[in-house]
């Protein structure tokens, strides 16, 4: 069956850094784009970051920029977050996502993805 799976949530301290894996099973990345999404509690869903299926060209939203780093690795069936100098407000389910996106772009919009991960949890507090 189609898969993603998402690995290296957990708990940090204000400051610190995760790397988040999300490996996919029973199709290929090569020709997604792939998003990174999360939800905290109480709020809606949103986007964090994404890179296109081609060019590898990145889109991160506002909060993330500088801090965060999505990168794909095609050989491995894997896309990453590095997430660095995390804050209390990065705590959320992060979610990965893939969709069938016109070549060279991707979005932060969740209707654009067809696959979805069941989420890790990253916890930032002191």
């Amino acid at each position: 069956q189609v898969q993603l799976v998402e690995s290296g949530g957990g708990l940090v301290q204000p400051g610190g850094s995760l790397r988040l894996s999300c490996a996919a099973s029973g199709f290929t990345l090569d020709y997604y784009a792939i998003g990174w999404f999360r939800q905290a509690p109480g709020k809606e869903r949103e986007g964090v970051s994404c890179i296109s299926s081609s060019d590898g060209s990145t889109y991160y939203a506002d909060s993330v920029k500088g801090r965060f780093t999505i990168s794909r690795d095609n050989a491995k069936n894997t896309v990453y977050l590095q997430m660095n100098s995390l804050k209390p407000e990065d705590t959320a389910v992060y979610y990965c996502a893939a969709g069938a996106v016109r070549l060279g772009y991707c979005y932060l919009a969740l209707y654009e993805y067809d696959y979805w991960g069941q989420g890790t949890q990253v916890t930032v507090s002191s």
